[in-house]
């Protein structure tokens, strides 16, 4: 799957992501978010490289389920899952090198 350019209209419950099968990244940010908007060039570059995972783009914000279920505090944070299992987390990455490297600990990975 190539990158998600737009925020999900919908939040998933947390339920649905911890159920994912297969390798995936939750990034949590807001589109008016400076370091969210810096950041997508570097992911993409590093997503894109990786067609197996699943990119999640989620709206984060005060009272939203979903990223407090995660304990997000900054944005960009990105959470890298395997099989609904959390692998590696990064927060405000600053380079496609970091993302690069976490996405290729979870596409690397055998499915259970």
């Amino acid at each position: 799957m190539t990158m998600t350019d737009v925020y999900a209209a919908r939040e998933p419950a947390r339920a649905e992501i911890d159920e994912m099968k297969g390798a995936a990244v939750i990034e949590f940010g807001a589109p008016w978010c400076g370091h969210c908007v810096r950041a997508q060039p570097h992911l993409a570059s590093a997503v894109n490289a990786h067609p197996a995972v699943r990119h999640i783009k989620i709206e984060d914000g005060s009272g939203k389920p979903l990223g407090r279920s995660f304990r997000v505090r900054l944005w960009p944070t990105l959470v890298l899952m395997r099989d609904g299992l959390e692998v590696a987390r990064l927060v405000r990455p600053g380079d496609a090198g970091a993302i690069e490297e976490a996405l290729a600990r979870i596409d690397g990975l055998s499915s259970s």
